[in-house]
């Protein structure tokens, strides 16, 4: 019987539990072969009933979000950045745009406020955020367009969170096989802390998500998922 981590446990527990059950993780053993096949038809089954589920009920709302980006601040209402899909390929991912338009070139001016070691990059106030901007990250709802990149099928509804290219390029070891699935909008490390935690403790729970994830563990973090983005904990 697959052994389920529970979401529900406070952070330090949780990585914990997760490091122990991931000593001596090897690429081979990355994807249990009797789960893969069944598992994966029916959790990209699950992928387009609940993408299309969401994208029809919340049409207005991300009407409104939309019309409200382009008349708060100048620039595009959707931000597109290249991200390391399934295998590392790189596709486009969506999101509605937090930042005041141009700030991607401003990026070596904020590096000194960089909060996370390793390659990657969060800012706890990002100073090229908008005031809209600022609002749409802690509710979650500028990650609202990648249901579309669910719907295409360049990710997935759980899935460890698509990684930077910069940041897939650099990673090694363990860290690299976080790309061996689909990227996902929810994550373990999402319902555990978010940015809270550090970059070791994301890859290590991406890292026991692959290793044992199922429809029941999926399931259990969708549905932790939706309190994690009411609260606010953690993200920015």
């Amino acid at each position: 019987m697959t052994t389920v981590l529970a979401p529900s446990r406070p952070a330090g527990e949780t990585v914990a539990s997760a490091g122990s059950l991931l000593a001596g993780l090897t690429a081979e053993d990355i994807t249990p072969a009797s789960q893969a096949r069944w598992y994966e038809q029916a959790k990209r089954a699950m992928d387009i009933v609940l993408s299309v589920a969401m994208l029809l009920l919340l049409w207005p709302l991300m009407l409104l979000i939309a019309t409200l980006v382009k008349f708060s601040s100048r620039g595009s209402v959707l931000f597109r950045q290249k991200r390391a899909g399934l295998n590392g390929e790189p596709f486009t991912m969506y999101k509605f745009r937090s930042m005041r338009n141009g700030a991607e070139d401003d990026r070596a001016l904020v590096e000194h406020l960089n909060h996370h070691s390793g390659p990657v990059f969060k800012i706890p106030e990002d100073p090229r955020l908008t005031k809209l901007g600022r609002f749409l990250r802690r509710s979650s709802l500028d990650e609202l367009p990648q249901l579309f990149n669910v719907l295409l099928g360049e990710m997935s509804i759980v899935g460890p969170r698509p990684l930077w290219l910069p940041e897939a390029a650099k990673a090694n070891g363990s860290a690299k096989l976080r790309t061996t699935v689909k990227p996902g909008l929810t994550c373990l490390w999402q319902i555990s802390g978010r940015s809270e935690l550090s970059y070791d403790q994301w890859v290590l729970l991406d890292l026991y998500y692959i290793r044992r994830r199922g429809i029941l563990l999926d399931l259990m973090i969708i549905a932790q998922t939706i309190p994690a983005v009411l609260t606010g904990h953690g993200a920015y």
